[in-house]
Order: C-alpha cells, then structure tokens, then sequence
C-alpha cells in the first residue's frame, strides 16, 4: 500500500497539470473573497478615492476587466504553443525521455497557472461588475487586484522567455541531468559500508527449498515498499527474494520472486508492496538517471546531430558521479530484521552501474578520437578519487575497451599513439 501511495504522490508532484489547476482555484477563491470584503464595505471610502485603488465606474470596470481576460488567455495559448514547439525540439535533439524534464518543470507550470488564475479571476470579478442601469455596483478593491495581477502576469511572460531560452540550450539540460543523477547516488548509496555484502551466500545458507511467487501483472517495477515486505516475511519466518528491482519490467505470470520457506499470502504481500506503471522512472532506479544523461550524449554522437562536444559534456559529468561515489557505498539490497536477512533485493553494483555511463558512449563514439581521448581522461581523474581495487579493476576493464576500439576504429596513427598516450596516463594514475 505504501508503495501505491508513493505513486500517486509522485504522480500528482510531478504531473503537468496540478499547480496551474491550483493556480486556477486560487484565482477563483480570492475573486469571491475579495468580492465579499467589498460588498461589506470594509474598504475604506478614503481608500477607494486615493490613487491606489480602482475608482471609475461599471462601463469602465467592465472594459478594463474584459482586457485583461481577453489578453491573459491569448497568451496563454501563446505560452502553451511556445512549450510545445520546445518539447518538440528537446525530442528530437535530445530524446523524448527527457520531456519529463520539461513538463515538471515548476517555471513553465507557474507561468500558465498565472495566466489562467488570472483569466479565472477577471472573469470571476466581471460577474459581479453592475452599470448604473443594473443597480451600480463596482467591487473596487477586486478591481485593482486584477490590474496587479495583469502586472504580475507581463513580469511572468517576460521570465518565461528567458527562462525557456535557457531550458532549450543542451548544456543546461545537460547540467540539470546530471544534478538528478548526483542527487540520486547522494539518496540510494551509503555513506559507511552495508551490513553484509554477501547477498548470494546469505540466500543460499537458507535451510529449504526455494519456492517462486508469480505475479499475472505487467509493467515496470516503479515503487517497492521494503521496509514494509521485509516485516511480513520476518514476522511470518521466511525471507523473500525479489528477482526484479525498481526499474526492471515485470513479466506476466513470470516468478516475481522466490522464497524460503514457504508460506500463505506471499503472492498478496508482494503485490501489495510494488506499484507497477508502463513507464520505466522512479526514485529508486539509479540506473534509469544515469541512462537519460547517457541518451543525451548517444544522440549527440548519432551521424545526423554529430556534436562530440555535447558528447564531451556528458562524461565529464558522469565522471563527477562517479567522484561522489568513490566515498560512499553502494547497497547490497539486503534488509535485516534481528540480525537476518528477511528481504534480498536486486541492487546496482559498480560493475553495473559504469557499464551503464560509459558503454553505449564508447560503442556510438566509434573512430571519434576527441570523445575517446576524453572518455580515458575522465576514468584517469575518477581512478584518482578511488582507492578501492575492485573499483580500479573495473574502471581498467573500461580503458582497455577504450583502448581496444581506438586501435581498430581510427586510422590516424597520430590520434591512435595521443589516445594510447593517455591510456598509459590512466595505467600510472590506477596502479
């Protein structure tokens, strides 16, 4: 359950059309507040005659009203066709995995929320808006509320243009990536080293045979409630192995899971405490960050964008990533309650996680010698953070790849012997 509610909190955090719903609602309730307190004659007459407030009457309430929601809502359709025309271009230059990027982006959201609330409001005000025919009537205080926020709303479209000419620029949706990809090792690693890291010896040790649990649903694995699994299986005397984690897709009748020993409603605990959905993305799926950084510096190197230098931005980013994680420890997936194991998850190792950075940009960046040179340079400054050996192991299998691909892949003896140059340099700084 827990899982599920995770879910739908980060659906609705994240999800477009929220804040300017509440934008929207918030325009209509200040309408009808401030309405009230004019019609109670709290204003002050003093007030009403000075310059600050709104003090003409019906006819030109009504014009001046009409003005503005007349204008507030054609430029929000400006706004929306603007947003549009970016999202299609960061699809195509960038991916469509990274709209996400844009369409949670709070800046775009309070601009159209301004917009509409205000155009909600006008309108609000308008109706209530009498000529001395009808019995004169003009709620001054709401009149000037909504010059205020006509105001507000010229200052909110001159920031959305700046700020979606800055959203658009590669480098910045670059820098914004990779700081979810910082972020995420800061919340899914551990600062001092895992209980035990031994998750195939753990399992194995257990007395009994192993028994599957299926699941007949399908999607990917979005939330997973540990803490809340790994108590129902410690209170019922077994311990659950997950064979999928965040991220991973869920297969139709597919075992799901195994267990030791076996016990009643383990199908039933299992499906309560995983939230499953048909995109891959969540908070607990490093590797899922680390793939949209890496998208971006694939299309990068894709012969109809050809832009090493994007390319170049990418890993010098994930070399960072990697910097963060050298001090820090990754997770076993393995929950204790009293000691034992009661819950064993899938987890990301360091193995995996550089074979997730660094693959698909050595494989794309064929015969590029500038993003090959610069890939060495990257894991000789990331071999200078990391003291570990099986850590220098890994990032030694990836300079070799390197290596590897450059001898076969570039003609140029000069730019083979700068590229073997600076794998000698990674050699010195790893040994």
């Amino acid at each position: 359950m827990n899982a599920r509610l995770r879910k739908l909190l980060d659906f609705l955090a994240e999800t477009f059309w929220l804040l300017p719903a509440l934008m929207v609602l918030s325009g209509i309730v200040l309408a009808v507040g401030l309405i009230r307190i004019d019609r109670a004659g709290a204003v002050p007459v003093s007030l009403i005659d000075s310059p600050w407030l709104y003090n003409g009457g019906g006819t030109g309430a009504r014009t001046l009203l009409g003005a503005v929601a007349s204008s507030t809502i054609g430029v929000a359709g400006t706004v929306f066709s603007i947003t549009i025309a970016a999202l299609s271009l960061a699809a195509g230059q960038m991916g469509p995995r990274l709209l996400r990027n844009f369409t949670h982006d709070r800046g775009n959201q309070l601009t159209l929320g301004a917009f509409l609330g205000t155009f909600s409001y006008t309108l609000m005000v308008l109706r209530s808006v009498r000529t001395q025919s009808e019995g004169a009537y003009v709620p001054h205080l709401a009149l000037s509320m909504s010059l205020l926020l006509a105001f507000v709303c010229v200052g909110m479209l001159v920031y959305f243009v700046g700020h979606m000419a800055s959203r658009i620029n590669v480098d910045t949706v670059v820098d914004l990536v990779s700081g979810d990809v910082r972020a995420s090792i800061r919340r899914l690693t551990l600062p001092e080293p895992p209980a035990t890291d031994r998750p195939e010896q753990a399992w194995e040790s257990l007395p009994g045979d192993a028994i599957a649990v299926r699941d007949a649903r399908c999607g990917y694995l979005q939330h997973l409630d540990t803490q809340g699994l790994a108590s129902w299986a410690s209170e019922r005397g077994t311990v659950l192995r997950l064979l999928v984690r965040p991220g991973d897709y869920v297969f139709p009748g597919a075992a799901i899971a195994l267990m030791r020993p076996a016990v009643e409603g383990a199908a039933e605990a299992v499906r309560d405490a995983t939230a499953l959905g048909g995109n891959r993305g969540s908070d607990e799926d490093l590797e899922f960050t680390v793939r949209q950084l890496v998208e971006v510096a694939v299309r990068a190197l894709s012969p109809g964008i050809n832009d090493p230098h994007t390319a170049i931005a990418v890993l010098d980013r994930l070399g960072g990533a990697l910097c963060d994680v050298a001090s820090r420890h990754l997770p076993t997936g393995i929950t204790l309650r009293g000691g034992t194991p009661a819950l064993m998850v899938p987890a990301i190792d360091y193995d995996g996680l550089v074979d997730a950075m660094f693959h698909m940009i050595r494989q794309n960046a064929a015969g590029s010698v500038a993003v090959l040179a610069r890939l060495i340079e990257v894991l000789t400054a990331v071999a200078g953070c990391e003291r570990r050996g099986d850590r220098l192991r890994t990032l030694r299998r990836h300079a070799d790849l390197v290596l590897t691909d450059a001898g076969r892949d570039v003609a140029n003896d000069r730019d083979l012997a700068d590229v073997r140059l600076r794998h000698d340099r990674f050699v010195a700084a790893a040994s």
